[in-house]
């Protein structure tokens, strides 16, 4: 088989020029496509359902809905395996898929068994969500939101914030690329209404009045029309809130003498902040409001954060004067100077080969033949990279070995040197003719062949290994009807991680 590849290789030299040509011509079309990023993404084919409930500790949010998500999720097909992690007002749902699934395939079976997973958690606990499609390594550009120089009383951490969701990441949100942005950091502005507990003492009011009041009284109501030809009115009724006013003016209940109770009557309406767990400050000068951009999963970040920048740019001429989007993470530079570092080893790797096979090899022109299999094999690589996704990072270029991959060239560029030199043992040059060439080439190649080929499947060999590596291993979980990894007991639950004697011993 070797023989006859070699043997119509040599005899039909330019459909191999035109072939060779045609690789080099669609490894550039790919090394101009091929996703760069500086480490590869390693985060497995996963989707995540998160659900926030507040007012639950972790053990409940663990019994109530971190077990029934978990349940609910565990018929999905492809499935490889299932974590989550209850915390405190959290519920973290982690849904593994093999490696071959398409993540939005994987996501549509996800959706649909979120409405059997909503209706297994008791009303008014939490709502499943999905997070974003993004990966570990998502967050691509961050940045900070802070006012000017002289501007820090007129925006402080509450307008800043607000400046943020309303303005800012609204916008970045249709940015190519772009899966979400996060918010942190500020003052999230929020209407509240203090009860005042005399005065609904003294209107004999409950709480539940007081919010059915307001649930009822914010909404807009349509009703028919009054045809006057040759025109139509359409009565509609207005009712959302738009200010405190509109809060203090909402009527509760009537009193026995029809006098309507407003919200003002029994509480104090006002402008406050939703509970904060922490802050963000700027070198020293105040607080600040930052925000994450998450990268949509299998994109090119370079591309993205190029994008980003600038769709940063035109929002920032559309806010207030003396506000300044300043970025502290921006991927696209550690990207260049990872992607530098390769091609300047790259580059110089090329030069040493080169120098060492001419010094070697003794033949200035046997030297640049070898030496043109460099390049061609880095871009028959990057195009297998461009076909099967794999992005171009410190691990997949910095991997490529000069000395690995002209290996064969040198074995049989040097046979062929020292079959040559064999027919001259006079000293003078031999001129041969075309076909005697072509002939000795054959002859040559076709004996060294062999030894060559066993050399290299040797060096296929040492990758292996690596080759062989899946996932992380992870603890092993025992069978059904095994004791508890946790407390040691009978009562093991095969897919959530908190079993019954868990939670009575910590609620103890």
């Amino acid at each position: 088989m070797l023989d006859k590849i070699i043997r119509f290789s040599v005899r039909n030299k330019l459909m191999i020029g035109i072939f060779t040509c045609a690789l080099a011509a669609f490894g550039v079309y790919s090394l101009l496509r091929l996703p760069v990023d500086a480490v590869p993404d390693i985060t497995n084919n996963q989707v995540q359902v998160i659900t926030q409930s507040p007012s639950l500790a972790a053990q409940e949010v663990e019994r109530l809905i971190t077990f029934p998500v978990e349940q609910t999720m565990a018929v999905i097909p492809e499935l490889a395996e299932i974590r989550s992690i209850s915390r405190f007002g959290l519920s973290v749902v982690t849904i593994v898929f093999h490696d071959n699934v398409d993540i939005y395939w994987a996501r549509q079976q996800v959706n649909e068994k979120l409405g059997e997973a909503r209706t297994s958690i008791p009303p008014g606990i939490g709502t499943p969500e999905m997070s974003p499609t993004s990966s570990g390594l998502g967050e691509v550009y961050q940045y900070v939101l802070h006012p000017r120089k002289g501007y820090e009383e007129k925006f402080d951490a509450r307008e800043l914030r607000t400046i943020q969701d309303w303005y800012v990441r609204r916008q970045l949100l249709g940015t190519p690329g772009v899966a979400e942005v996060n918010s942190f950091g500020g003052l999230l502005k929020q209407y509240q209404v203090t009860l005042k507990p005399d005065q609904l003492r003294s209107y004999h009011l409950s709480i539940a009045d007081v919010f059915n009041a307001m649930e009822r009284n914010n909404q807009n109501t349509g009703g028919a029309y009054i045809d006057k030809k040759p025109n139509a009115y359409f009565i509609r009724s207005e009712g959302l809130i738009s200010s405190l006013a509109d809060i203090e003016k909402i009527a509760v209940k009537n009193t026995p003498d029809g006098l309507p109770i407003l919200i003002r009557d029994i509480a104090t309406v006002q402008l406050g902040d939703a509970v904060r767990y922490g802050a963000l400050t700027r070198n020293a000068n105040g607080e600040a409001v930052g925000g994450i951009v998450m990268m949509l999963k299998g994109k090119n970040s370079s591309e993205v954060v190029k994008t980003v920048k600038a769709r940063i740019e035109q929002i920032q001429k559309t806010l207030p004067p003396g506000v300044v989007i300043e970025p502290f993470l921006d991927r696209s530079e550690f990207v260049g100077r990872a992607v530098g570092t390769v091609q300047k080893n790259l580059v110089e790797g090329a030069l040493i080969v080169i120098f060492v096979l001419v010094l070697f090899l003794g033949n200035l022109r046997a030297g640049l033949i070898v030496a043109s299999v460099i390049p061609l094999s880095m871009l028959f690589a990057i195009s297998l990279m461009y076909l099967f996704g794999v992005s171009g990072n410190l691990m997949s270029l910095g991997a490529i070995d000069f000395g690995l991959i002209v290996d064969g060239a040198v074995i049989i560029v040097e046979a062929t040197l020292h079959h040559l030199a064999g027919r001259n043992k006079t000293g003078q040059l031999v001129r041969l003719s075309q076909q005697e060439m072509d002939t000795e080439v054959f002859d040559a190649a076709s004996k060294i062949r062999s030894t060559a080929a066993f050399g290299e499947i040797i060096i296929l060999i040492v990758y292996l290994p690596i080759l062989a590596l899946t996932r992380h291993r992870g603890q092993d979980v025992p069978a059904d009807g095994a004791n508890c990894f946790l407390c040691h007991s009978r009562r093991f639950h095969p897919v959530a991680h908190l079993c019954a004697d868990d939670v009575r011993a910590d609620a103890e």
